[in-house]
């Protein structure tokens, strides 16, 4: 099976668990550009259970899409755990969509440092009223590997916290 065959069971999973669950998605992407947002909306049916999904891929899109305050973004840089939350926050209050996810990364091939070295991804699962969980990845290879692993993860870690709520 290939990368775009996982992905599309993928997304059919998550859109299946999402409209049995009754719930509405938004996305908020930095470093993957909207290629969730775009992977969601190459299935049938996805306007059942797809709301919105952001781009922001710059530090001012983030502030003025979804509300990151830009302090938060000045004292820990866009590719952190807070901004991830808050991407995520910021996505479930501009639209009414019940669940969010969101990514920010360094995909590469520049941009790296060595606390966040490229392949650094923070992804941020958020459910109504105030369910959250964060996670920080270090993913391998060139900047389509870390932005198609990052797309993955996202999904799948979507489709997991999505039945930790169910049971």
């Amino acid at each position: 099976m290939s990368d775009s065959d996982d992905l599309a069971v993928l997304v059919q999973s998550v859109g299946t668990t999402l409209s049995q669950n009754r719930l509405k998605l938004a996305t908020v992407e930095s470093c993957t550009g909207g290629w969730i947002a775009q992977s969601i909306t190459s299935v049938s049916g996805s306007s059942g259970w797809f709301e919105c999904g952001f781009v922001t891929y710059s530090n001012a899109a983030k502030h003025a899409q979804v509300g990151v305050p830009e302090v938060l973004i000045a004292e820990r840089g866009a590719v952190s755990a807070p901004v991830a939350r808050a991407m995520a926050r910021g996505g479930l209050d501009q639209c009414p969509a019940d669940v969010a996810l969101s990514v920010t990364g360094i995909a590469g091939p520049s941009g790296g440092r060595e606390e966040k070295p490229v392949g650094t991804v923070f992804i941020c699962w958020a459910a109504r009223p105030d369910r959250v969980r964060t996670e920080q990845f270090l993913f391998d290879g060139d900047r389509d590997a870390v932005r198609r692993q990052s797309v993955l993860e996202a999904l799948g870690g979507l489709l997991r916290f999505l039945r930790e709520e169910e049971s």
